[in-house]
Parts: C-alpha cells; structure tokens; sequence
C-alpha cells in the first residue's frame, strides 16, 4: 500500500525555519516509508460551490496532511471534506486567537497572566473610560498583544498614559488584549514543545535586548529542564486544547511560579533542536506514523480475526 501524506504551509512566509521544518518532516517521513507532498494555502485546495465545499484535492489521496498553517478557512474546508489533519481545525483556531486561548484555557487550575479583552469595535469612539479601567486593573507597565500574531510580533509593552492612547489609536479596530506584565519576566521565557501530550523538548529563551524573548526578535535558546510543574501545566493545556504537536510558553515571577502566556499550534523548532540536540522532527514523524498506519493495521488484524 502507498504511504502518502500532505503538508501545508504558508505561501508568504520566506522564513529559513519555515523551511527547515518542512524539509525535515518530509525528510523524516521518507524514512518511514512516506511520501510527503508540500503544498502552501496559495494553491486553491477546496472551495465553497453551490451548496458545499467542494474538493480541489481528494481525501481519498492523503493518508492525513501536517497543517502548518493558521489560515482557518482552509483548515476548515480540509476538515470538512474529511482530511486528517495534524493539528485539528478547531486547535488550531483556538490557538490561533490569543484571548479565545486564554478563555478555554481557564478554570483548570493554570495560571496565567490577568488578561482583559479590549471591546470590539466597529465604528470611532471614545474609549477613556475602558482604558482608566484597564490602568486601575494593571497598573502600568503592561502587555498588549493583538489577537492575532506569532514571532513576538504585534506585542507591545506599555509604560505610560502617551503610550497607551497612542496604541489604543492604533489598535482600535483590531482585536486585543491588555495582559499583565510579570516584571521577572523581562526578556525571558520557556518553551515546551509537545507532541501526543508529551513534553518532547524545552528551552529558555533569552533576550537581553528587548522584554519579548521570542528567537525572531532577536532572543538566544539554551537547554533547559523545566520544573514538574511546569511539565503537568503543559500537558494539561495540550489535552484541553487537544492538540498532537504545540509549543507552550511560559514565564515564572519572583516566586518561580509558571504562568502560560501563548499556546502555539505550529510552532517552529529550529532553534530548539539545535540547542538540545533533540530531532523534533522525528519525534513528531514517528507519531503521526503510529496513529495513522500501525493503529489502521492493528484494526485490520482485528477485522481478520
């Protein structure tokens, strides 16, 4: 039987990580015996027609497809017409807006960061009452961060009152958060990659430049070993979320205690296999093998017997 699997990826994003990732799990795949075809969301995979999605792409040709994406729209098309996919739609959306994260997130018992959404807006209006709400909430300095962003872009730490009416300007008809700022986290964070709901590999990313740590702004990864703790935060946040592969980001206060501040759903990790020496790659290649081929053929010895 022909093994044969799709990966998708963005069209506009030129990173060198971006590429990375994709060639090794092609690569790793190969291995196993998979021929893994790489596709981007520029492509037209599937459209709404009439009264249905229709297939541009049949399902009936891929085992399962790696959606190392967050276009939600194709995702949901996918799954719609019954593709497997790594990581499901609805993780994937979930993860994909950093208050809806939060919210899902809450009432577990995980500890995260005091987090207010800013109003949805539609039309131009005076805000200075929600924005002295949110300065008696927070106290300054804090963290706003657009709902939608990855890489450490479209965060924004803010000091003051210009600062904070300045970007209210400019945020105003996107969605947002104001998030509290944990002060000893300055630079610093840890990344826990996970797949199955396993803790896989982990890192401390450091940035002496600037308060975000993300490796794209300029922060370095070093090996790491994350607390207990920290490891039972993340594999309950992963099962929530019910995600096969995420990386999940944390910062500790002066207590060392572990607050989740992003949950991403196709996090990269070129960095963290070069500093711990760990193939991700591999890890992640072998899983999806295991949940789609060796569990379909224990199923059809079942059948037989």
């Amino acid at each position: 039987m022909n093994k044969k699997g799709l990966i998708i990826t963005n069209a506009f994003s030129y990173r060198e990580s971006a590429k990375y990732q994709c060639e090794s799990l092609i690569k790793e795949f190969a291995s196993l015996g998979v021929v893994l075809e790489h596709k981007t969301n520029e492509e037209v995979l599937a459209f709404v027609g009439n009264d249905k999605v229709e297939e541009k792409i049949s399902p009936n040709e891929y085992d399962f497809v790696i959606y190392l994406d967050k276009d939600k729209y194709v995702s949901l098309m996918l799954s719609k017409l019954h593709f497997k996919l790594f990581n499901s739609h609805e993780s994937i959306d979930i993860c994909d807006d950093k208050m809806i994260t939060h919210i899902f997130l809450s009432n577990n018992g995980i500890k995260m960061p005091k987090t207010l959404s800013y109003p949805l807006c539609y039309e131009y209006n005076n805000s200075l009452n929600y924005l002295n709400g949110i300065k008696s909430e927070l106290k300054f300095p804090f963290i706003v961060k657009e709902n939608y962003g990855s890489l450490g872009q479209q965060v924004y730490l803010v000091e003051n009152d210009e600062q904070l009416f300045d970007l209210e300007n400019k945020l105003r008809y996107k969605p947002h958060i104001y998030q509290e700022f944990i002060k000893e986290s300055a630079g610093v964070d840890y990344r826990l990659i996970l797949i199955g709901n396993q803790v896989v590999a982990s890192m401390k990313r450091v940035n002496n430049l600037s308060f975000k740590a993300n490796i794209a702004q300029g922060g370095k990864g070093y090996s790491f070993t994350p607390s207990e703790k920290m490891k039972e935060d993340a594999i309950i946040v992963s099962k929530i979320l019910n995600l096969d592969y995420c990386a999940i980001d944390f910062v500790v206060n002066e207590n060392n205690e572990p607050f989740i501040i992003e949950v991403n759903s196709n996090a990269y990790f070129t960095e963290i296999e070069k500093v711990t020496g760990i193939n991700v790659a591999k890890k992640y290649a072998n899983y999806i093998y295991k949940k789609i081929y060796l569990m379909r053929e224990k199923q059809q010895k079942r059948c037989r017997t």
